[in-house]
């Protein structure tokens, strides 16, 4: 395998802040940089986060769907703000004690899944009652 050389840090900062809320400047970061769909910024502390991460967060349906379609690698806490709920259910089937992993800023997976919305309301259903019985 070639090695690459790494990603301009200032581009991964820009387009993990910009994946929080301005979709236009992530599809302009895209454009000029593909590979930044799955870059991942470190806050310190083991807090890394990923553009997908940014969206998912803060409830930006529309970035994490443009990311997603340019490859991004979809998570859990992605697709738990997306609704994916038989993604969840399957990831929490097989891994229960999931239900309370954090995901960037230390954020639990019901939050990603509030932040979704009416669109995410079923995964937010299925969340308040499991039990990893």
């Amino acid at each position: 395998m070639d090695k690459k050389p790494a990603l301009d840090p200032q581009l991964v900062n820009e387009i993990v802040l910009k994946a929080h809320s301005d979709l236009n400047r992530v599809r302009e970061l895209l454009e000029q940089e593909p590979a930044l769909v799955n870059a991942v910024w470190d806050w310190g502390g083991g807090d890394w986060e990923t553009p997908l991460g940014s969206a998912a967060h803060m409830g930006r349906r529309d970035i994490a769907e443009l990311l997603l379609v340019h490859g991004a690698r979809i998570d859990l806490f992605a697709a738990a703000m997306l609704g994916q709920l038989e993604v969840v259910k399957a990831i929490l089937t097989a891994f229960p004690a999931m239900k309370d992993a954090k995901g960037p800023h230390g954020i639990p997976l019901l939050v990603h899944a509030q932040q979704g919305k009416t669109q995410a309301a079923e995964v937010v259903e299925y969340l308040q009652s499991f039990t990893s019985s």
